[in-house]
Order: structure tokens, then sequence, then C-alpha cells
């Protein structure tokens, strides 16, 4: 099976931590992957960085989101449990918990509001059918101006004429302007992650 985005795992973890006690992520990394019945390559697949595990990034933000909207706590570092919303919103009997149900919160409301937005946004939206996490997203977008990039330099020196490489100035016209859309994808990026970081 594919490994479950981040919102399908919320409602698993909140029931797994029912019992009011301590948990962790590494316990519920492996409660949850053993309940999904997640391959040993589903469990260790990595993402494009090759620095991080695909499945634990996605319960990470599981368990980020819930806090936010105070149906976990955190008790120490590392360790957190249910909250009484949090069980309250388990005896619901919801079929699903995302982050359209999130946004019911004024918490979470707050913790996720991009600067300079209204108090009462309008429910919907593209950012909520999203199931990926804010890595993935920098990963997606990384890659996704990677290529653009590739393909704007191919066309740019597919165009250019033999004598343009034989000659210093315009060959450094060329790193120039090469320097400066790498610099422009950077920023790009620095503005995702920033946008990430405060969402």
């Amino acid at each position: 099976m594919a490994i479950p985005g981040f919102q399908s795992l919320m409602l698993p973890m909140l029931r797994e931590v029912s019992d009011g006690g301590e948990h962790t992520e590494r316990e519920m990394r492996d409660v949850l992957a053993d309940s999904l019945n997640l391959t040993a390559e589903e469990r260790t697949e990595l993402l494009p960085t090759g620095r991080q595990r695909r499945f634990d990034d996605r319960v990470h933000w599981a368990r980020v989101h819930l806090t936010m909207a105070v149906l976990l706590e955190n008790t120490e570092p590392r360790r957190f449990r249910i909250t009484e919303r949090g069980l309250e919103v388990l005896n619901g009997n919801h079929d699903q918990i995302n982050i359209r149900f999130l946004r019911r919160y004024a918490e979470y409301l707050q913790r996720t509001r991009p600067p300079g937005a209204a108090d009462t946004p309008e429910p919907g939206g593209v950012q909520q059918e999203l199931d990926q996490t804010p890595e993935e997203l920098l990963e997606s977008s990384y890659q996704t101006l990677r290529r653009s990039l590739a393909e704007e330099l191919l066309e740019r020196v597919k165009k250019c004429s033999p004598g343009f490489f034989s000659k210093a100035s315009s060959l450094t016209s060329w790193c120039q302007w090469a320097t400066g859309v790498r610099g422009e994808m950077r920023r790009q990026l620095d503005g995702a992650a920033t946008v990430e970081s405060t969402g």
C-alpha cells in the first residue's frame, strides 16, 4: 500500500494515544506502521534529499497539527499526550480528522494563519487540500524550479552562436545570467520555506 498522507494519520494517532498516557513520536511511528501493515521498504523510504524517512516526516507533521489544534499537548521534550478536547473528538466518532476539521478551533487558525490574514479566513482553499508535509512541499518546489532552470538554460544555449562561447566577454555575461537565475531560485525557495515555517 502507499504511505498515507499526514492528514490520514491524524485520527489513527489520536486513537492510539487515547489511553491518556505519555507517548513519543518514535513509539507512534512503530505502532502506526504496524497497524497500517507498512512494508520494510515503505517504513524506510526516504524523501528525495535522502536525509529523512517519508513516513517519519508524516507522523511528525500529523502530531504537530493535532498539537496546534490542542487535541494533543506536549508534556516534556519529545513526549505528548491526548487532551480533553482530543478525547471529546474521539467520542464524536468522526470518520476522519484533517486540516479542514482542525480549522474549527481558534487556536489552530491562530497558529496557521499567514501574517496579515483576516481573523476569520474563509473555509476551504488549496492549502487544505494538500496532503504534503512542509518538507515534501519544499522538495517538490525545489525539483520543479530545478527542472525549469535546466530547461531555460538549455533553450538559451541552443540559441547561442558558436562564437558566443569563444568570446570571453560573452561567456562572462552568460555566467552572470546563470548566477542571477540561481539566485532567483534560491530566493523563491527561501520564500517558500518562510511561508511553511509560519503556516
